[in-house]
C-alpha cells in the first residue's frame, strides 16, 4: 500500500508511463492494465522456482498463506466498494494458479458500510475497507487484524489506547468466530520505543494483552489462531528500525513472553491433535463421538 515499497504508487506510475489516464494511487485498484501488472507480478512469484529446494513456490509446503496485499486501502471510495471488487478478482486469480496456500487479504480491521453498529470502534480515517464484507469473500481462508493504539491514537493516554486494543481485540475475535465463520491471526501488533515516555512495561503490557486474547479464544476452540508481532530484527538491521522492532538479545522481558505463548498454543495444538485422533479412532471402532461430562468434545 505504502510508497516507502514503491506499493500502488509504483504501479500506477508505471501504467502512466504506458500512456494510460491515471491520476491517483488508488486506480490501482481498477485501472486493467495495472491490474495486468499485479497479476503478471503473482503469476511471477507463484512460478518462481527456488534454484536451492528445487520446488516452485506454488508447491512448497514451508509456505503457509500468501497475503494479496499489505494493509490495502482506497480512501477514495470509503463505501469499500472498490476493495471489495478487487479482492474478489484477485483471490480468484490466486486460487486459479494456486489451491495448495491459504489465502488472506491483509487488512488492518477496519469496519465498514456492511457492520455500521461497529464502524465507532474504528480510528479516525477514511480506509475503504469493509472487515466483515471483505473477508467474506470466497478464497479468503482466513481473517486477519492489525492493532497500533499508540499510532491511531497518539495523543490519547495511555489507559485509553489499551481500552481501545481490549475492545478492538474482542470484536474482530468475535466476529471471525460468529459471523464469519474463519481463524483470525492478529498479523501485526506493537509497542514503538519511539513514542514520548516509552517504557518496555508498556511494550509487554500490549503483548501481554494481545497473547491474552488468543489463548483466551485458542484454549476454547475459538477463531484466533495466532499472532504476529511486528517486528523481528537482527542485529546489524538498524535502517530497518521503525521504533517497534524486536531484537532478541536486547529485549529480555518481551522475548520471554513470545516464547511462553509459544508453548502455550503449542500445548493447545497437541491437546486438539490428540483429541482429534481419539475421535477418528473411535469412529473407525463405530463409537461414535467422545463425550466427556456431557459434553461433546469434537473439534
Amino acid at each position: 500500500n505504502y510508497v516507502s515499497f514503491g506499493g500502488k504508487k509504483q504501479y500506477v506510475d508505471w501504467a502512466r508511463s504506458r500512456g494510460r489516464p491515471v491520476s491517483s494511487e488508488d486506480d490501482f485498484f481498477t485501472d486493467s492494465l495495472v491490474k495486468d501488472f499485479y497479476k503478471n507480478h503473482i503469476k511471477a512469484v507463484l512460478n518462481r522456482f527456488n534454484t536451492f529446494t528445487k520446488v516452485h513456490y506454488r508447491d512448497d509446503p514451508t509456505i503457509m498463506a500468501w497475503e494479496l496485499m499489505n494493509e490495502p486501502r482506497c480512501p477514495s471510495d470509503p463505501s469499500g466498494r472498490t476493495i471489495q471488487a478487487w479482492i474478489t478478482e484477485m483471490a480468484a486469480h490466486v486460487k486459479s494458479l494456486d489451491r495448495n496456500h491459504l489465502l488472506e487479504a491483509g487488512l488492518e480491521g477496519f469496519y465498514g458500510q456492511s457492520s455500521p453498529q461497529s464502524k465507532t470502534l474504528n480510528p479516525p480515517g477514511q480506509f475503504g475497507t469493509d472487515f466483515i464484507a471483505n473477508n467474506r469473500i470466497p478464497g479468503i481462508d482466513f481473517v486477519t487484524v492489525h492493532c497500533y493504539p499508540d499510532e491511531w491514537f497518539i495523543d490519547a493516554s495511555e489507559q485509553s489506547q489499551m481500552e481501545f486494543l481490549n475492545k478492538w481485540l474482542d470484536a474482530h475475535i468475535q466476529d471471525a468466530q460468529n459471523v464469519l465463520h474463519k481463524p483470525i491471526i492478529l498479523a501485526e501488533f506493537g509497542k514503538s520505543t519511539k513514542k514520548t515516555g516509552y517504557t518496555p512495561a508498556q511494550r509487554d503490557m500490549v503483548f501481554n494483552t494481545v497473547y491474552g486474547k488468543i489463548y483466551g479464544s485458542a484454549k476454547r476452540g475459538g477463531a484466533a489462531a495466532g499472532g504476529l508481532f511486528w517486528q523481528l530484527l537482527g542485529n546489524g538491521m538498524d535502517n530497518f528500525q521503525d521504533g517497534y522492532g524486536i531484537i532478541l538479545d536486547q529485549s529480555s522481558s518481551t522475548v520471554n513472553l513470545i516464547a511462553q505463548q509459544s508453548r502455550k498454543l503449542t500445548l493447545i495444538r497437541k491437546i486438539f491433535a490428540r483429541m482429534i485422533n481419539v475421535e477418528k479412532w473411535n469412529r473407525a471402532r463405530g463409537h461414535g463421538p467422545v463425550r466427556r461430562g456431557g459434553h461433546n468434545i469434537q473439534n
